[in-house]
């Protein structure tokens, strides 16, 4: 039988061309502390970032909701908008598609730009106020404590890959 002319080889190769496999990491609350504080978080600050990062992604870097009403896409472990702070001219200045990689230096740099501009009509702090599942399931609640895991090492027990 000659293999350059049967169509399952043709099939097979068009599948296979059209897989592809991505590493996507979940991180656990510990490790977005440990990871959060590394690039810079404030350890009095790091209860709401990982309240955060938890309420908006549940901790997958590569999370994206396209369901917005205004047909706008959220991205990343920080569910940045690409209508006001990610993709090009915007005020992040950092591409959509940087903000799902596994190393999250760009996500958290954009999120803490996001936290330092917000503010309200009057000219408050928004802080975190910007996002909603923060305010849903994050603000005025007493949350639990994760500048305990800056203590504990990484097990790298919450990444994993898997295959889209």
């Amino acid at each position: 039988m000659d293999v350059r002319n049967s169509p399952m080889l043709l099939i097979a190769v068009l599948f296979l061309g059209t897989v592809h496999i991505t590493s996507t990491r979940v991180l656990d609350p510990c490790d977005i502390a440990r990871e959060l504080y590394q690039h810079g978080i404030p350890r009095h600050q790091l209860n709401d970032w990982v309240c955060l990062v938890m309420s908006e992604s549940s901790g997958k870097t590569d999370a994206v909701n396209e369901y917005n009403t205004d047909g706008s896409k959220d991205y990343g472990l920080f569910q940045i908008n690409d209508r006001y702070w990610c993709g090009p001219g915007n005020a992040c200045g950092v591409a959509c598609s940087e903000l799902l990689k596994d190393n999250i230096k760009k996500a958290v740099d954009c999120a803490r730009k996001i936290y330092n501009e917000g503010t309200n009509q009057f000219g408050e702090k928004l802080y975190f106020a910007s996002w909603e599942g923060w305010k849903k399931k994050c603000q005025g609640r007493h949350l639990e404590d994760r500048t305990k895991c800056l203590n504990q090492p990484s097990c790298n027990c919450g990444r994993n890959s898997s295959f889209r």
